[in-house]
């Protein structure tokens, strides 16, 4: 887009060069070699020296995103292979209590007290990998009722419990107040 004028040009000082206007005839070429960096003074155009620095600063903005980048992917390949790692360690916390079930399903013909004894253990041995894994079982009865930890599934007129206490646990929950697989189902005294 050109520039628009602003007026008649004010007359150049006596001695001044001029720049070149469209069709102004070109100064005629000389013999003498173009100055090179090299060889440039010192006072080189301040264009120049603005240009040199923006490239610059191109060029590093331009790794910086590149390493920004890296940055990125290494740590997506980095939880991923931290997630998966942390997948097989609680699998193969998990591996004894699936061959237990095993044993006792093999042994289903033999005596029944003998296998309700062994699926006991069974689920004892899996409570006991949750409890390691950070999640331990609390299925307590006649403690107020906490939303955090329990989920109501029922209200009962109680006259022995005092009324918004955990009268029987349903299902039990697992794991800390700010870390919970899941809150415990109970049944929840009412007040009269």
């Amino acid at each position: 887009m050109p520039i628009p004028s602003r007026g008649p040009e004010p007359d150049p000082p006596q001695g001044a060069v001029q720049p070149p206007h469209g069709d102004s005839p070109q100064p005629p070429p000389t013999d003498e070699p173009a100055p090179d960096a090299a060889t440039a003074p010192a006072t080189a155009a301040p264009d120049d020296a603005n240009a040199v620095a923006l490239r610059e600063a191109e060029e590093r903005w331009r790794r910086a995103l590149a390493d920004l980048d890296n940055l990125r992917k290494r740590h997506v390949r980095e939880l991923q292979r931290e997630s998966a790692v942390e997948r097989a360690r609680t699998a193969v916390a998990f591996l004894p209590v699936i061959d237990n079930l095993e044993l006792a399903l093999s042994h289903a013909s033999a005596d029944p007290d003998a296998i309700v004894e062994g699926v006991r253990a069974v689920r004892d041995q899996a409570v006991s990998v949750l409890e390691r894994l950070g999640y331990p079982r609390y299925a307590e009865r006649g403690v107020p009722f906490d939303p955090a930890r329990h989920e109501v599934v029922g209200v009962v007129q109680d006259p022995d419990a005092d009324p918004n206490t955990v009268v029987q646990v349903l299902r039990p929950g697992y794991g800390e107040a700010d870390r919970q697989l899941r809150p415990a189902a109970v049944t929840v005294a009412k007040r009269e």
